[in-house]
């Protein structure tokens, strides 16, 4: 079992510390897709998994999700989120374990969710569609200092609803003097890179556990076309992520390292729990 950097008191005791320096942007990895923003007192969630729902879900299926990293902290005791976001309804993206004890925990939180999946988040989370907030695409949300953009994502292919509204969103969230793009689940897809490219990506979080028939799930990036997306893009600094969860379904990031060097791609990679400032 791998051991997160920080866990429980030591994790909040190191997001309290990072508010002493409130003009950086500090992200902490929680595993997975899951990341911690916070900006001068707000704190965003993106698509945070701090259960075990998939693990009892799938035990003794052919599909077991056997965890490979500790959780860094329980949800119920994150009690100053402002906004947490949903890229897709898969529950590593939309757990409600996590969403629900996050909102006992914090009454006022916005949950942000492509409207393609408003009515489907509603019924995983037993909560009115009106009480989530949905996103289309060029239709820009504010929450507090935080503006999220709707992008597509494709996992693995391309989907929309009757509205023409993504079911697979990334969000690129524009803060302060920072914007940084979080796609989710994804491939890379004809138009993708022009896409981004309308925005100064000053960090990218991009998965990196590829895609592989064997698996029996929706692939991603590998961590070569993570590098080579990130580099298209012109993103200042790329964290890869969504590896090391599940033992069926992961990567290691040197194929990720390797590719980004070759092509002198700015990176960080962050160890579980651990936080990266700019």
């Amino acid at each position: 079992m791998i051991h997160p950097v920080k866990t429980n008191d030591s994790f909040l005791a190191d997001v309290k510390q990072a508010q002493t320096e409130p003009e950086r942007l500090h992200v902490w990895w929680l595993g997975q897709s899951g990341f911690l923003v916070q900006w001068k007192g707000e704190h965003l969630l993106l698509d945070p998994y701090l259960s075990d729902s998939l693990t009892r879900k799938y035990s003794g299926t052919d599909k077991p999700h056997v965890r490979m990293t500790e959780r860094v902290v329980a949800p119920e005791r994150l009690n100053f989120i402002d906004v947490v976001t949903s890229s897709h309804n898969h529950t590593d993206h939309l757990d409600g374990e996590t969403i629900l004890a996050l909102l006992k925990a914090n009454a006022g939180m916005v949950i942000l969710v492509s409207e393609a999946n408003k009515e489907f988040a509603a019924n995983r989370l037993q909560i009115p569609p009106e009480r989530l907030t949905g996103i289309a695409l060029d239709h820009p949300v504010r929450v507090g200092s935080f503006l999220f953009n709707a992008v597509p994502s494709a996992h693995e292919v391309l989907e929309f609803d009757a509205d023409n509204n993504s079911r697979y969103i990334g969000l690129v969230v524009q803060v302060g003097r920072w914007t940084f793009y979080h796609p989710g689940d994804t491939v890379r897809y004809p138009g993708m890179a022009e896409k981004l490219r309308r925005w100064p990506i000053d960090l990218a979080f991009l998965p990196i556990n590829g895609s592989d028939p064997i698996r029996g799930v929706a692939g991603n990036l590998s961590g070569t076309e993570a590098a080579q997306l990130a580099h298209d893009i012109q993103a200042k600094l790329a964290v890869p992520c969504h590896y090391e969860m599940f033992e069926f379904n992961t990567a290691t990031p040197e194929e990720f390292i390797r590719a980004a060097d070759e092509i002198s791609q700015p990176y960080r990679v962050l160890k579980c729990g651990e936080r990266l400032s700019l």
